[in-house]
């Protein structure tokens, strides 16, 4: 029989670096959100180095919040569903197919949540786990409304019966990030994604370091060896990392992730030379 957690908020909030107040407002889902997004970075180690991470509440929290590591979307997202729930909001917990600009058909292995704010007319979407330019702020559940978050813009449009998370996408106008429904997902639906992601052969996550630093003007991000800083003015700075040492400087000094100095990372793939 599972027993029910009981988070440390206080050991979160100064993990995360909050001191706002602790009520279902819309003032603290917005803080909170935007604190998570900027100290906690996304992060595919544990899956790289062949583990697959637990979704127990208790392991979450010690990973997340006392080890000084970071995660991937489900780790992130359940984590600060149960933060949110903590302060009084009501939480539902959603799953998303990614398309980051594809028309393929993929499986539902994201997630994000719906947070209804006490006193607000409309639920809120928030997302702290994605890796690759996602929310820095809630968005509220209206189609149409663009928000801009500091550099970056965001909106949620209609297909059919699905919402897509649309962002700018450098020169290319708005760019879909992923498509879900309202559907509540159960614990067992994670569990499942979660083991797919971890341990498919094809997962983007098993053979390629990916590390990601978020912020409302600037992002950085670790994909094997080549970092990539993208600046809120448009400008886009690249720089390869040697080795291993190096890597592992970067991600302790710059992303503030707390690993092993032995930690020793696959080799990643030789790039494809210029013509």
């Amino acid at each position: 029989m599972r027993h029910q957690h009981h988070l440390d908020l206080d050991a979160y909030f100064a993990r995360v670096g909050w001191t706002g107040e602790r009520a279902p407002t819309w003032a603290t889902l917005r803080s909170l959100h935007l604190a998570h997004v900027v100290t906690i970075p996304f992060e595919n180690i544990e899956v790289l180095l062949g583990g697959v991470p637990s979704l127990e509440p208790a392991d979450l929290e010690d990973k997340l919040v006392r080890q000084g590591r970071g995660g991937y979307c489900f780790e992130h997202n359940l984590l600060f569903a149960a933060v949110l729930e903590s302060l009084g909001f009501g939480v539902t917990r959603l799953s998303a197919r990614v398309r980051m600009g594809s028309d393929a058909v993929r499986p539902l292995t994201h997630i994000l949540l719906a947070v209804d704010v006490p006193g607000e007319k409309h639920p809120y979407i928030a997302d702290v786990g994605f890796g690759s330019g996602g929310l820095i702020e809630p968005l509220p559940l209206l189609p149409g409304v663009a928000s801009p978050q500091g550099a970056w813009r965001y909106r949620l449009v209609r297909e059919g019966d699905l919402w897509l998370l649309q962002t700018v996408y450098g020169g290319d106008g708005w760019f879909t990030v992923y498509a879900f429904t309202l559907e509540r997902r159960e614990p067992v639906d994670y569990e499942v994604a979660n083991w797919f992601v971890a341990t498919h052969p094809r997962s983007p996550f098993r053979n390629t370091l990916r590390v990601q630093r978020s912020g409302p003007h600037e992002r950085a991000f670790v994909e094997d060896r080549l970092l990539t800083v993208v600046r809120c003015d448009g400008s886009r700075e690249e720089r390869e990392l040697k080795d291993d040492h190096e890597v592992l400087r970067l991600l302790v000094r710059d992303f503030g992730l707390l690993l092993p100095w032995d930690t020793a990372f696959p080799e990643p793939p030789a790039r494809p030379e210029e013509s």
